[in-house]
């Protein structure tokens, strides 16, 4: 009875997890920040780079646009976790001929660095 009841809370959470609506107007701020960082949520990082080729790598990896544009200068992802596909945020916003990535979670206090690989990972592919 209680291993039902358990393994039921795990599936309303899994599927809290997965079906919670993202709200742009929460996620999609000005990137604040000018240098490299580390959160326990999340990272920045600010790099030489042109805007579109950085959103092509990254519709590439799987990460879908929840607002803005090119045009606009600034865009925000979500990427989902692999196992239990968390939605991480990743705001991406133009600054001249620099760009600032802010990668955060949206659910718990840590990432365990996930964020900080996959803007890692997106560099590296530029």
């Amino acid at each position: 009875m209680w291993t039902l009841f358990f393994l039921g809370l795990i599936v309303a959470f899994v599927a809290y997890v997965q079906f919670a609506p993202s709200d742009a107007d929460r996620w999609h701020k000005a990137v604040e920040g000018v240098h490299d960082a580390d959160f326990a949520g999340g990272a920045l990082r600010i790099i030489e780079a042109d805007l579109a080729d950085l959103d092509r790598v990254i519709r590439e990896s799987g990460s879908r646009v929840l607002a803005g544009s090119i045009e606009e200068g600034r865009i925000t992802y979500i990427s989902r976790t692999r196992v239990v596909g968390f939605p991480d945020y990743t705001t991406v916003q133009r600054r001249g001929e620099l760009l600032a990535i802010y990668g955060r979670l949206r659910f718990g206090k840590s990432d365990l660095s996930v964020n900080r690989k996959r803007i890692e990972g997106w560099i590296s592919k530029l």
